[in-house]
């Protein structure tokens, strides 16, 4: 731990006292980040700024597309994929087809610039960029869990942080992310006394809201439907789902993958014996390209619900009319 505390604090100071550069924009950049490995919820909340931002703005989201199969910048188009692209940027993608722009680029600062040159949009979302120093967005939005919040924690290989705790100070927004129904206010101001924000910044807290149907290419079922159905899942932390499936009094086997996993050639072997499977929509990104899956394949979607989501909104509107 002390090696990997070093490095980051001393790359982190170095870009603090301007002795390393970072570039910034003159037309709204907004990141979605987090401080820990995976799993506070960045793709839902990238939804939903572009649910909350397309009707008024040409807006682009900007991913480095893990696990692609290709290099450079990427513009998604209609014979893009999750391989070609990632599966997230995939999902937005598919999810909103035409209304926004959607690239991938491992440097965040050519991907803007290609963005700019070619398509100029009004307003950029930088998805899982918080670490990436080289660009300064004009507005941060940072996520930890309510399960595992990032001021209990410590940097890896002890922990799962990837910098300091002190890094959340560049947040203009803290989102305490997959809270329970009905957490309290007093519950609320304990955490907000833990994360002791700077005067500049903003705590919110969201919880999951899960669709009462689960939908496959060309129908839906309703969830309280569903039974001895088979549940896949490639994320970083599939509890909830499993705890709200459970809630549900369904029966159901689960597979469990690591995040982003790849599926093999065994893998879909495996899953072409089950009668039905129910996946998130990032693994479904994945799967739906398998023939033999496509009739019996369905996901669940999710979306954030936001406390006080009237501030949250009045905020991210400001900057981007900014």
């Amino acid at each position: 731990m002390p090696i990997y505390y070093g490095v980051t604090s001393l790359r982190n100071k170095l870009y603090d006292l301007g002795l390393k550069q970072s570039t910034t924009y003159n037309f709204p950049v907004i990141c979605v980040g987090n401080l820990s490995v995976g799993g506070t919820g960045k793709t839902p909340m990238i939804e939903y700024l572009i649910s909350l931002l397309k009707d008024d703005y040409k807006v682009a989201t900007l991913s480095r597309g893990y696990k692609r199969k290709t290099e450079g910048f990427q513009l998604a188009n209609e014979s893009s994929s999750a391989e070609s692209i990632g599966d997230e940027p995939f999902q937005f993608y598919s999810k909103f087809n035409k209304e926004i722009l959607v690239a991938v680029d491992s440097d965040r600062r050519n991907g803007i610039e290609t963005l700019q040159s070619n398509n100029a949009p009004e307003v950029i979302l930088l998805d899982d960029a918080f670490q990436h120093r080289k660009v300064k967005a004009g507005f941060n939005i940072l996520l930890t869990t309510y399960g595992n919040p990032y001021f209990n924690d410590v940097v890896l290989p002890t922990g799962n942080l990837r910098e300091p705790r002190r890094g959340a100070k560049r947040a203009n927004i803290i989102v305490v992310t997959k809270c329970p129904i009905g957490l309290t206010e007093n519950e609320k101001n304990k955490i907000i006394e833990q994360i002791k924000p700077k005067s500049h910044q903003h705590v919110f807290f969201s919880s999951i809201a899960y669709a009462n149907e689960v939908f496959s290419l060309d129908s839906s079922i309703k969830v309280e439907d569903l039974n001895d159905f088979t549940l896949v899942t490639g994320i970083a932390n599939a509890n909830p789902l499993v705890d709200f499936l459970n809630d549900k009094n369904l029966k159901f086997e689960h597979l469990n993958f690591k995040d982003h996993h790849e599926f093999s050639k065994e893998d879909i072997a495996v899953l072409n014996k089950k009668s039905r499977i129910v996946t998130t929509e990032k693994d479904f990104m994945r799967l739906k390209q398998y023939d033999s899956l496509k009739a019996k394949l369905f996901y669940l979607p999710i979306t954030t619900v936001i406390d006080d989501s009237t501030a949250f909104n009045t905020l991210i509107k400001t900057f981007a009319n900014s």
